[in-house]
This record gives C-alpha cells, sequence and structure tokens, in this order.
C-alpha cells in the first residue's frame, strides 16, 4: 500500500495533522518511536495542558523570519481549536492572559486527537523508530523497526530536542540536512537560567514578582531563586531572548519609583534590609542589601549609597552562564529554516512532497499555550496541502 502522508513524529503536530488530513480522504499513517503518542502533551500544563492561547498574535514568535507564522496562524486560529475542544466536550478554563487549560487532565487532549485520527481512518503506529527516509521514483521509502512503508509524501513532526527522557531526538533535523535543507542553530529554551558557581543556594525557593528584560524583550511575571540561578515564568519567557555574555536586567519593584520609595524611609531608624523586606521577601532583602555594602539604617545612607540601592532594585544586572539544558526546557529555539519552507503549506522548496511542521521549524513561542497553537496552526497548513 501506497499511503498518501506518513507522518513522522505523534506529538501534537503530528496527531493533529494526520486527522486533518485523514477528514480530506487520504491515508494516513503516523509513526511514534514511543509506545504511547502524546508524550508530551500528557506532561504539559501541570499535567493539564495549555492547549492555546486566546490572544495568539505572530509577535508572540521568535523566528528568523518573524512574518513566517503569519500565514498559518491565520488560517486555524485559537477559537477554532476551542471548537474542536467544545465539540469533544472536554471543560476548560482561562487561567490568566489568555491561557487555555484543561479543567480535569492533558490526557483528554490526546484522546480527543485520537477520536479525531479513528474516525479519519488514520493508521498510528507506535512503538516504531524510523531507521530512514528514501526518495525512490515518486513514492518516499520510510524505513522503521517495523519494515518499510511507501507515501506520496513524508511529513516531519518529530519536535525539536527539549526532554529527551520523553523520547526527543535530532532525527527531524537529520532528514532536513539529508535533503539538503538549512537548520537554525538550535538550543534549550523556555528554560531556567543558570549562574557559574554556587548560585543562590541560600535564596532557593524565594519568589517575587518582577520584570525582567533582555535584547529589548520584557516580561512582567514571577522570578524563582533556584539552588543554580534563576527560574519562573518571567525568566522562562526571557531565555527566548538572552544571548551568552549578555546582561539580563531585572526591576524588582516595577510598580514603584525606587528613589523614591528608599527617599521615603530615610526617617526610618531601619536597616535597608528590614526595611526593603516591606517591599521584597525579607530572605532577598538581606542579601540584596549585604551584598551590595549597604546594610545600614536607611537614615545613614549618603547620596551614592541611595543611588546605588535605588538603580539595584530598578535595574539588577545579572550575567547567566548557561541554561538548565534540554532536560529542563520546554522547547527548542532554532530549528529548520523557515527560508527552505513555504509558509502557506510547510512544504520545503527543495524537496517536493516533504513537508515540516511543529517544533522542529524555527519558530518558537512564548510561554502560554503558543507553542501549541503553532503546533495546530502549522499541522493545518501541511493537511490541506498534502
Amino acid at each position: 500500500m501506497i499511503y498518501d502522508a506518513i507522518i513522522i513524529g505523534g506529538g501534537a503536530a503530528g496527531l493533529f495533522c494526520a486527522a486533518e488530513a485523514g477528514k480530506r480522504g487520504k491515508r494516513v499513517l503516523v509513526i511514534e518511536h514511543n509506545a504511547e503518542v502524546g508524550r508530551k502533551i500528557i506532561i504539559s500544563g501541570g499535567g493539564r495542558c495549555n492547549f492555546t492561547n486566546r490572544h495568539t498574535k505572530p509577535e508572540n514568535f521568535i523566528s528568523n523570519n518573524p512574518h513566517f507564522c503569519k500565514s498559518a496562524l491565520s488560517r486555524y486560529t485559537p477559537q477554532d481549536f476551542v471548537e474542536l475542544v467544545r465539540k469533544h466536550k472536554i471543560a476548560y478554563y482561562e487561567k490568566k492572559l489568555g491561557q487555555l487549560f484543561c479543567r480535569e487532565s492533558s490526557r483528554q487532549i490526546v484522546d480527543m486527537l485520537l477520536a479525531e485520527c479513528r474516525a479519519a481512518k488514520v493508521r498510528v503506529q507506535t512503538s516504531c523508530s524510523v531507521l530512514g527516509v528514501e526518495l525512490v521514483g515518486e513514492n518516499f521509502e520510510v524505513s522503521t523497526t517495523r519494515g518499510t512503508f511507501k507515501s506520496k509524501s513524508v511529513v516531519v513532526a518529530c519536535g525539536g530536542l527539549s526532554f529527551p527522557k520523553i523520547g526527543a531526538t535530532d532525527l527531524g533535523y537529520k532528514i532536513a540536512r539529508q535533503f539538503g535543507l538549512k537548520i537554525v542553530e538550535t538550543r534549550a529554551s523556555l528554560v531556567a537560567l543558570a549562574m557559574k558557581g554556587e548560585g543562590w543556594k541560600h535564596l532557593a525557593g524565594v519568589s517575587i514578582d518582577a520584570s525582567v528584560s533582555a535584547d529589548k524583550a520584557s516580561f512582567r511575571e514571577n522570578i524563582l531563586f533556584t539552588h543554580r540561578g534563576l527560574s519562573g515564568p518571567a525568566v522562562l519567557q526571557i531565555s527566548n531572548y538572552w544571548k551568552k555574555g549578555k546582561p539580563v536586567s531585572i526591576d524588582l519593584l516595577p510598580e514603584s519609583d525606587a528613589a523614591e520609595l528608599i527617599e521615603k524611609g530615610r526617617a526610618s531608624n531601619q536597616t535597608v534590609a528590614n526595611y526593603l523586606s516591606q517591599y521584597l521577601p525579607q530572605r532577598f532583602a538581606q542579601h540584596l542589601a549585604e551584598s551590595i555594602g549597604v546594610n545600614k539604617p536607611v537614615s545613614h545612607l549618603t547620596k551614592p549609597e541611595i543611588k546605588l540601592v535605588a538603580d539595584t532594585l530598578s535595574d539588577w544586572q545579572l550575567e547567566f552562564n548557561t541554561t538548565e539544558g534540554y532536560d529542563r526546557a520546554e522547547v527548542t529555539l532554532g530549528g529548520v529554516s523557515t527560508a527552505e519552507l513555504s509558509s502557506q503549506t510547510m512544504e520545503s522548496k527543495k524537496q517536493p512532497g516533504l513537508y515540516f511542521i511543529g517544533e522542529v521549524v524555527d519558530v518558537t513561542g512564548w510561554l502560554g499555550g503558543y507553542n501549541f497553537q503553532w503546533a495546530w496552526a502549522s499541522a493545518y497548513a501541511a493537511a490541506t496541502a498534502i
């Protein structure tokens, strides 16, 4: 049998693409090397799957070509996916900032995708690893641990390098290179940042509402001190923009004028640490005052010392050495160059019939459901073109 499409990867993008292509009468095979599909979906969102974001815009994505994602995102919207979720009677709620989560379990999204695949007569083959992809005549031959399968087209939907513990590999990039496609350098992202040496073990667990900035991007959410550095939503967001050797700036009091706040405390005999603990967690206030050498009564601060405290509070400059790596990263930044693909169909410009969708492509969303929406939208673009 020759399939219309073989989809490599049974994750969010792969399953959705299979279901949509199947609905159009295409004969589709999904190949998944894990024993079950959708493993990354299952662990996402703390087990509740942040399956989209109501406010998705092209500006929420990072790519060497920021315009590439516009076409796919405009043709399959968050509302389109919400309607599918409703059709399957999955209860959901908005957590914040347009982030939509399953009320019960992320497994409901996997079950929904599988139900859609069954209805569309898609064949899903699990525990099946791809050994190679070749173009033989007009068809592709995909050799696997379960034999060789033939198809008119191949859709690469096997994700990036994040979460190797659940089976992430570089297979998608290998296939791209084999067919002459360029890869934008990859790295772990939506990930905690780490410092040289000891970091802040004494501050581990401390959380602060802050504004974090790097490379003209800024995010206002919590930061969380870890044994090795910083995590928390604002830091995960900024990791998409962080560049090694460039400082990250943190405004620790984003709703206050730090200089005014210190001036207000000049009449106080409290130490700087105790005074700041009204606005910041005690442990951190103590650390900050001691690290810049001003833990004395606020009333004794000189003008240069007031400036030093205020500048540190409003523009705390930190240099990170590395990230926590792919083991802890939610996504992979970079991937198959968008210059190699059609933004309308996700098809390779060099090799007709070869498509790349989802995380394997150089399109990376912010934290908050955007990467799932890219999975659905890019999958839909390919499914309508197969």
